[in-house]
């Protein structure tokens, strides 16, 4: 194999996404304590407050089901009981509190971005045309998707996270925590509340499907989501996943100021010039300029860095 130097610019990100990633492999540690601490100054931080009390809801959903097959009297004292000992226990699953997170940035920023830019978090001018689209199939789920879109921004509010709007993987390992929460002698109970939920399950059906099955659906003419004013936050988000086979979770928590490095790479990895990506960068971090010789930069070496995880391989 031919050994290929690293030039500054390439040194300069993968250091930058490094630095990134111990952010990331820090981070739901940090959140756990945060969240599980109702004494920390820190805990009524709003991004804090919404993870646990997306839990508590999450918590809340699972014990009514649990109570409604138990047949309990007092099905709001059987939730009150167990709710917070129970969002604990989910919160100790790293992908469900990371998720968690990720939501609540992603309606802080697309709010944040409504405010500065002039955004609508719910429809965005892509979105927009994408609704009066001739392709009935289309329209139906840009539809679809605004419907969801004004939904989660009322669950934002609210902090809540219905149980039926998790990615498939999340909600087994939900469900999972909760039977074992549960107990021994709850197993027949556990298994028709289950049943129950699992019934009425659709992974597509969910905002997250539905904005992933239009980046399916629309195939090349999906890299237009990736202006953040075209698209929309939450779309970007989608699309950047896919262009990246990336999770949307870490899509959304690249926005963030201490993931300058992966937001930068994937956008490069995804296709984008070094003019385009100061576009984004003008929504997101109007502050912050890219490194000198970014331009140099190709698309095969950012994707092979973010595969990476900030480790660059020496050959190619």
């Amino acid at each position: 194999m031919n050994v290929e130097a690293e030039s500054p610019v390439e040194t300069i990100m993968r250091d930058e996404l490094a630095h990134g990633d111990a952010v990331l492999g820090s981070l739901a540690p940090i959140l756990g304590h945060l969240v599980a601490t109702e004494a920390n100054v820190l805990f009524n931080d709003q991004v804090v407050a919404t993870i646990r009390g997306r839990a508590m809801d999450v918590a809340g959903q699972l014990l009514r089901e649990q109570a409604s097959a138990a047949g309990e009297e007092d099905v709001e004292a059987f939730v009150a009981a167990g709710a917070e000992s129970l969002a604990a226990d989910l919160l100790g699953e790293q992908d469900f509190l990371l998720h968690c997170h990720a939501l609540t940035i992603e309606a802080q920023t697309a709010r944040h971005l409504q405010k500065r830019s002039g955004i609508d978090p719910v429809v965005s001018p892509m979105l927009q045309s994408l609704i009066a689209s001739k392709d009935a199939g289309i329209a139906g789920g840009a539809m679809a998707i605004l419907a969801s879109q004004a939904r989660f921004f009322q669950q934002h509010e609210r902090m809540e996270l219905p149980v039926r709007e998790l990615p498939g993987s999340i909600f087994d390992v939900v469900l999972m925590r909760w039977r074992s929460f549960a107990g021994p002698g709850t197993e027949t109970v556990t298994a028709q509340a289950e049943m129950t939920l699992r019934s009425t399950f659709d992974e597509g059906a969910g905002r997250i499907g539905l904005l992933s099955r239009m980046v399916h659906a629309l195939g090349r003419d999906a890299r237009a989501a990736l202006s953040v004013g075209h698209g929309g936050l939450s779309l970007f988000a989608s699309t950047l996943a896919s262009a990246t086979e990336q999770s949307r979770d870490v899509a959304l928590l690249a926005t963030t100021e201490q993931q300058l490095g992966r937001l930068a790479l994937s956008l490069r990895a995804a296709g984008f010039d070094h003019r385009e990506v100061e576009e984004q960068f003008q929504y997101l971090h109007p502050d912050v300029a890219l490194p000198e010789g970014f331009e140099t930069l190709r698309i095969d070496r950012a994707a092979a860095m973010l595969v990476a995880g900030g480790d660059y391989p020496e050959t190619n």
